[in-house]
């Protein structure tokens, strides 16, 4: 195995082991191969990354921009008088003693009252981007030193395809895992 560290991303063709891989050297020629566990973990994280960051981004400017800009609260109002007026028997008539019930409290003081709704939304936008930068960290962490034990203990040689598949595998399954989370915050 070579001992010098390649370059990222390293990519070759792939059909260089794939095809006519009979009777020839474990390495090829045209191949790259990772040999130092530190390696494998700085190709899984650049390519992690690249793969897991993006989609982080998007949820958090999706629920960015909802959270600045919300719904017209004059179509929720529409929407609220055409359901009432479908079922004219089930509204409550309107009291004067409700009316006067506010005025008799000093009104209350609500939490983070200085609070914008852009400051809100900008603290879910970091939010999310700071998930994911964790998220691929944590996740190539462990996902790029299992990867060099295994290769190592086994004796293989690691290819710098595998990082590369094991991040998409990675983001795959992590879309899985926080797709739910993501729709209850947007």
């Amino acid at each position: 195995m070579p001992s010098s560290s390649p370059s990222w991303p390293s990519l070759y063709s792939p059909g260089v082991e794939i095809v006519h891989i009979e009777h020839n050297d474990p390495e090829q020629p045209t191949g790259v191969y990772l040999s130092h566990p530190v390696d494998v973990f700085r190709f899984t994280l650049y390519w992690t990354l690249i793969f897991y960051t993006p989609i982080f981004l998007f949820c958090g400017v999706y629920a960015f921009l909802n959270l600045t800009f919300p719904p017209n609260p004059r179509t929720s109002v529409l929407r609220e008088a055409s359901d009432e007026s479908a079922y004219p028997l089930l509204t409550i008539p309107y009291s004067p003693r409700e009316a006067d019930t506010p005025l008799l409290r000093p009104p209350k003081r609500k939490p983070n009252e200085g609070r914008s709704r852009t400051t809100f939304a900008l603290l879910v936008l970091l939010t999310f981007i700071a998930l994911s930068l964790l998220g691929a960290a944590i996740g190539s962490a462990i996902v790029g030193f299992v990867l060099a034990l295994i290769y190592r203990l086994a004796k293989y040689n690691l290819s710098t395809w595998v990082p590369f598949i094991w991040s998409v595998i990675y983001v795959l399954v992590g879309l899985l895992s926080v797709w739910p989370f993501a729709i209850d915050i947007i």
